[in-house]
């Protein structure tokens, strides 16, 4: 089966979990997409030769989001990674993205895994929910899963999309003006520090607290996180988005993103922004990982589907 075809049983399959939304992504339906800066650590370039790690500030992109494929979901669901989607643009009209989640790891690191995820997830028509029988064969038969697993089980809900601590999960190669290359996987750690609160206490914030919380803090301030590199060491799991690196693993900083505002543009009708993990720049190499490689043909179906056009690649 080709690439294009597999895409198309995957969003089928995501869109078995939360339903077919038109006009929606498949996945990380309800977000909000905000404007903001970014400006390179003094000592990034040394890790990568990358443009927005070496000239800066760069203008960029965030949206913050919950993980369902139902726009209507509430925010208050602890389950439920929450994501972050930052688009560079770089001083040669170029971009480039990454994409990160409150979680620790992914589910699976295959993409035959995938599919077995989210058979696994999918409702029972008779309870509406998935059935734990079915969610107990998966963890059998992948084991991979219970980091993530656990990970989800011990969440609450976020005080705030910007109190939240977002991973990459993939790893990626990161080159330098020598052509040297050195594996490492992002994250975004929020100024503010990390916060969440109890169900009960968000349940009555609200459905859409978090993104009304967003809107209420940029209106009062700018707010800030600090993009860090978990450098890997030879032996680490560089293809591999379940097992997190070894904690003892070092971290260097690349930069700080200063979000100043809700953003209104390119969010809405055909002319969307794509955010893809696999839309690297000069300066970064994606890794071998079958599921990272993989992402890239499902969310091109992905904005097929709610918009009717072929995606435009920014």
């Amino acid at each position: 089966m080709g690439p294009n075809e597999l895409a198309r049983k995957a969003v089928d399959a995501i869109n078995s979990i939360s339903g077919e939304h038109p006009g929606h992504r498949a996945a990380h339906a309800k977000g909000t997409l905000c404007a903001a800066t970014f400006t390179p650590a003094p000592d990034a370039s040394k890790l990568s030769r990358a443009a927005h790690f070496r000239d800066g500030p760069v203008r960029a992109h965030v949206r913050f989001s919950n993980g369902s494929g139902d726009p209507a979901a509430p925010d208050f669901e602890p389950r439920e990674g929450r994501g972050i989607a930052t688009k560079f643009y770089l001083p040669d009209g170029a971009t480039t993205d990454v994409v990160g989640i409150t979680l620790p790891a992914f589910f699976v690191n295959t993409v035959d895994g995938f599919f077995d995820f989210c058979r696994a997830r999918t409702p029972d028509p008779a309870t509406r929910e998935p059935d734990p029988a079915a969610i107990g064969t998966f963890l059998e038969h992948h084991p991979e899963a219970l980091t993530a697993g656990a990970a989800v089980l011990a969440a609450t809900p976020p005080e705030s999309y910007l109190r939240c601590t977002y991973n990459s999960l993939h790893a990626y190669r990161f080159v330098d003006d020598s052509g040297a290359g050195t594996y490492g996987r992002y994250r975004w750690n929020p100024e503010a520090g990390e916060a969440s609160i109890a169900l009960e206490d968000a349940e009555t914030r609200g459905p859409d607290y978090l993104q009304a919380d967003l809107a209420t803090r940029l209106a009062d301030a700018p707010a800030a996180f600090t993009l860090v590199a978990q450098i890997a060491e030879d032996g680490d799991p560089v293809d591999d988005p379940t097992i997190p690196f070894p904690d003892e693993r070092p971290w260097i900083t690349l930069g700080r993103i200063e979000i100043t505002d809700l953003a209104h543009d390119r969010e809405q009708g055909d002319d969307v922004l794509v955010f893809d993990p696999t839309r690297v720049t000069d300066g970064i190499e994606l890794s071998d990982d079958p599921v990272l490689r993989f992402r890239t043909h499902a969310y091109a179906e992905s904005v097929l589907r709610r918009s009717g056009i072929a995606r435009d690649g920014v």
